[in-house]
Formats: structure tokens, C-alpha cells, sequence
């Protein structure tokens, strides 16, 4: 409390101290939870509830991060002056959060850029790249809960690799930045000025217009497309009505009641286009205008959501599915470029995305790289021209921002559609292709929550020790410990279980959460009979479903 820089917090704490001290039970369980560790920090950087003690997300910790990462970067550069942007939403305390990294980073030595005002988290990480940062802050907890707010760190121009310029860190640069963190002494000792930082102005903004509507926009001839969009109550939709007029596309609604930020997030119980109702007001104006195509953004905007209407109702697509639709529409020549994609360009997705870009690469000729989950690792893949994760994030431009970003795929989605109209189709045209030619692939995932942490470990373990022999009615043909390293990539803890049926299971601890997650995929022949297949594919998903959590004891 006494070196906490925030009246606040210091309040806060007193109060729930005070209870404590009283034997209040709930208090001295909340004083005990606040005070068990410090918020890790970790590839995700910072991620938390709001408030105070040191196991939660506040000014305190926000300042000895920023003095661990500039210490970090200090060293790093052998005494070279750093450069670090600094940007931020508009959740509760980003802009408090993002004032105190420039005090701090510009105390410890480095030239601190800070963005104009609440802005999606692509601009930070094109921001890296296009000012030739050595490092990029990003205040933001992206699609969690209101009470939550957290701290991206990206690496750039001295502290990266080429692969590696404007994407969130990989190791062993965390545990650099932890253990500076650690080192960190008294708050109340660190140099903090009133200034010394440059704050931007617009044109960072305009740049980065510039840049991705250059990359992904531009015209396409076709009947104008009627869209609707909604931010979710995040910083988005200033930046993503304006990407898409710049392409072309004047026609857009926004979801009225969700078009401003606010860190509330009123109108939706989670503020994740994936979850249940969190499209259902932007689903009900898309029916209202009979609209062509709905987009949606999380509150950082760094992800994408795409519904169509499809038999007079509306259809959300999965992250595959627009994951796979956007690779096929890419390479595809005469879609969306005259040539498609250039000999040896990559495409990449995690290895929990479907197998199913692996078989749209060969079949263009190109290569496919798999890579790790998250985009710190599927955006550092060489020659990446297209990278997703079936979490609905997908870099479509990595030239320019070299992360996921929802806005350049908002953009890239219109014009595929614009672009497929022309010729009497649409997107899920596109879909039924794929199916025809590879198989259907089907996807789905098994979150299964823990209230106790140490029980993702021991499931893990179970898996480990007494793997399924069979799987949705097929015998388990395959399994693979991504500990031991995959594919050549760096090992991680997860395990990847193939049937004799062709179905794939991944199963991984959350990095972000909680959680105990398996990804699922079953494939389906067509034979001339999508319908069919469709009713197949469902059935064989919801046993593999239903089998993968029975195994791991925990549903």
C-alpha cells in the first residue's frame, strides 16, 4: 500500500484489509488470493481483473512492467536508446495504464511514442513496424470481461528478427522481460517525468489507413453490397467504417446501440463475437435491412466475425470456415487478383486450426507452414502471406501488420463477396467448393472450465498415461505429445489424437484462462451429396465431442 502510486487501489485495499482484520472470512480469502504471486507475465504479456494487490491488474503493476520491459530493452540494445509505442482501448484504466508506461519507459532511458487516443490494437502493432520501434506497449484485454484489462508487448526494428518485426513476444524474450520485472525495486524510486514522450497525432491513424486499404482494398467491380457492422462496444468502428468507405463500401449500418467504446460493455454478456447473443443485435438489423454480409469486430478489433444470409435465415461463420474461405479466395486467380497468390507465398495456422488449409496450399502449389497457437507464433512463419487461427484472428497483409487484424479482414471479406456477386455467388459458394473438392471438414471445441487450476494439470497427465483408444466409434490410430515437439516446431503442452475415420482432436491447456480446451475436426466425404454429408458430419463431431471430454475426466 505504501508504494502504490494509486489513491484508489490504496483505498481499495485498506478496505478489504480492514474486513480482514475483522476475521470477515471473504475478506481475508479475497486479501489471500490478491497477495498469492504476481500477475504473471508471459507470451500474453498481462492479463487480469482490475484491481488492487499485486495478483491484479493496476497502475502498481502496469509501472513495475513498464520499468522491467525498459530495463529490459536497455540491455538488450547494449545501452542503445530504445523505441517503444505505446497504444490503448478504452476499457477501465487503459489510458491511466498507458500515461504511466510513458512516464516509466521514458525514465528508464527510452524514446516513448504514444498513440493519439483510444485506438484497435492492429494500429499499435502496424505502429512497430511502420515507425521502426523497438517495442510496442498495447493496453487492452481484447474480447474478456469488462472487469479485466491487460498489457501486450511486441518487439520490433533492434530487438527483433525480420520474421519477428511488429509481433507480440515468443521466448525466451518473456522471461528476459519477467525476470527484469522481478528485479524491479520500490515504485516510489523509479524516475517518472511529466514528459519527455512524443504523443501522435492523426496521421498514425491515416497511415495505417493508408497502408491496409493499399493492401487488401480497392474496388471491385460487382453490385454494391449492403453491410452490417458493429464494433461491440469497442474502439473499432470509427477505423473500420472508414477502411471499408476507403475500399468502396458506403452502404454500412452500424449497430446503433453498440457503436460507441464503453468499458461496461452493456449490451452483450461477453464482449466475444463467438459467444452465444453477442451477434444477436447486429444479427436482428442484418434481417431489418436485408443486408448482404455482417461484420463484426471484438472490442480491440484485431479479430473478425462473419455472418451471411443463407436459406432466409442467417449463418455465423466459424473461424475455419472463414479461415479456409479467405486462403482459397487469396490463391484463387481472378477473385480477388488477377494472378491469386504468388509462387511461394506460405499458408499458416495453428495447429489447432483445420487440416483443411493444408489441402487448399497444395492444391494451388503452395507451401503450408503449421505453427503454434497464437499469433506470436503463426506471424513469425517465413514467407507468410496468410495466417489465421480458428479463434476468428487472421492476417491477411502481414507486410503491414504482422498480427491478427480485424479491420484489413473486414475489408478483404467484403470484396470477396463483391467479387463473388459479380459472378452470381457467394460466399458459402465457396464453402461447398472446398467441401466438394477435399472433404468436409467439420470443427468445434470442448471448453471445459476449471474452478481449480491444478485440475488442467492432472487431465493432462490422465491423457498422458492412459491415452483414448477410441474415439467417436473409430479406433485411435495415432497420438502425438506436442511436448516432445511436432511438425518441427517448439515444443508445447498439448496432445494431438488422429482415428482411423480421418478425425483429429487437439487438447491444450488455456493460455489465457481456466481451461482445459479440445479442438475438434471430423472429415466427411461429399459424394455428390453435401446435405448428407453436412447430417454426417454433425453426428460424428457431436461423438468426438462428447468421447474427448469423457476421456479427459473433467466433463
Amino acid at each position: 500500500m505504501a508504494d502504490d502510486p494509486d489513491t484508489a487501489t490504496r483505498d481499495e485495499l485498506a478496505a478489504v484489509l480492514a474486513r480482514a482484520e475483522d476475521d470477515d472470512p471473504a475478506a481475508l480469502a479475497d486479501l489471500a488470493d490478491r497477495f498469492s504471486g504476481f500477475l504473471e507475465f508471459g507470451t500474453a504479456g498481462l492479463r487480469g481483473a482490475l484491481g488492487a494487490g499485486p495478483r491484479r491488474m493496476n497502475r502498481a503493476v502496469v509501472q513495475r512492467a513498464a520499468a522491467g520491459l525498459g530495463s529490459w530493452l536497455v540491455r538488450t540494445l547494449d545501452g542503445a536508446r530504445p523505441r517503444v509505442v505505446v497504444g490503448y482501448d478504452a476499457r477501465h484504466g487503459s489510458a491511466d495504464f498507458a500515461a504511466d508506461s510513458a512516464s516509466v519507459l521514458t525514465g528508464a532511458g527510452c524514446e516513448v511514442l504514444l498513440l493519439p487516443r483510444p485506438l484497435p490494437t492492429p494500429v499499435l502493432a502496424f505502429c512497430v513496424r511502420d515507425l521502426d520501434a523497438d517495442a510496442g506497449v498495447m493496453v487492452t484485454a481484447s474480447h474478456n470481461p469488462p472487469q479485466d484489462n491487460g498489457y501486450k508487448v511486441y518487439l520490433g526494428g533492434r530487438a527483433a528478427s525480420e520474421e519477428g518485426r511488429g509481433v507480440q513476444i515468443v521466448p525466451p524474450a518473456d522471461a528476459g522481460i519477467a525476470a527484469a520485472i522481478d528485479a524491479v525495486g520500490r515504485l516510489a524510486d523509479l524516475p517518472r517525468p511529466d514528459g519527455g514522450w512524443t504523443s501522435l497525432g492523426e496521421e498514425a491513424l491515416q497511415r495505417y489507413l493508408d497502408a491496409v486499404t493499399g493492401a487488401v482494398g480497392g474496388t471491385t467491380d460487382g453490385p454494391a453490397l449492403r453491410v452490417v457492422a458493429t464494433p461491440l462496444h469497442g474502439v473499432g468502428g470509427e477505423v473500420l467504417l472508414e477502411a471499408l468507405r476507403r475500399s468502396g463500401f458506403d452502404d454500412v449500418a452500424v449497430v446503433a446501440e453498440q457503436a460507441e467504446p464503453d468499458p461496461d460493455f452493456p449490451t452483450v454478456a461477453f464482449p466475444n463475437p463467438e459467444e452465444p447473443g453477442a451477434l444477436d443485435r447486429a444479427l436482428a438489423l442484418a434481417a431489418e435491412r436485408d443486408a448482404d454480409l455482417l461484420l463484426a469486430v471484438d472490442p480491440d478489433a484485431d479479430r473478425c466475425c462473419v455472418a451471411v444470409p443463407e436459406a432466409g435465415s442467417w449463418r455465423v461463420l466459424t473461424g475455419d470456415e472463414l479461415g479456409c474461405l479467405l486462403a482459397e479466395c487469396m490463391a484463387r486467380p481472378g477473385l480477388l487478383s488477377e494472378e491469386g497468390l504468388p509462387a511461394g507465398a506460405v499458408l499458416a495456422c495453428s495447429v489447432v486450426s483445420s487440416q483443411l488449409l493444408q489441402q487448399i496450399a497444395a492444391h494451388h502449389g503452395l507451401p503450408f507452414g503449421p505453427a503454434l497457437t497464437g499469433f506470436k507464433w503463426i506471424a513469425r512463419v517465413p514467407g507468410l502471406a496468410f495466417g489465421y487461427e480458428e479463434a476468428i484472428g487472421y492476417c491477411v497483409a502481414p507486410h503491414v501488420v504482422r498480427d491478427k487484424d480485424g479491420i484489413s479482414t473486414a475489408v478483404l471479406v467484403a470484396r470477396a463477396a463483391q467479387a463473388l456477386r459479380r459472378d452470381g455467388r457467394g460466399l458459402t459458394d465457396v464453402l461447398d467448393e472446398l467441401a466438394e473438392r477435399h472433404g468436409l471438414h467439420a470443427t468445434g471445441q470442448v471448453s471445459l472450465r476449471v474452478d481449480d487450476l491444478s485440475l488442467v494439470p492432472q487431465a493432462m497427465a490422465r491423457l498422458r498415461s492412459t491415452p483414448p483408444t477410441e474415439l467417436a466409434g473409430a479406433a485411435v490410430t495415432g497420438t502425438e505429445d506436442l511436448a516432445e515437439g511436432v511438425d518441427g516446431l517448439p515444443p508445447t503442452d498439448g496432445l494431438r489424437f488422429r482415428t482411423a475415420a480421418g478425425a483429429r482432436v487437439v487438447v491444450r491447456p488455456s493460455g489465457t484462462e481456466p481451461k482445459l480446451k479440445c479442438y475438434c475436426e471430423v472429415v466427411v466425404p461429399v459424394d455428390g451429396d453435401l446435405p448428407a454429408a453436412r447430417a454426417r458430419a454433425a453426428e460424428a463431431l457431436q461423438a468426438l465431442r462428447r468421447d474427448i471430454a469423457a476421456a479427459t475426466g473433467l466433463g
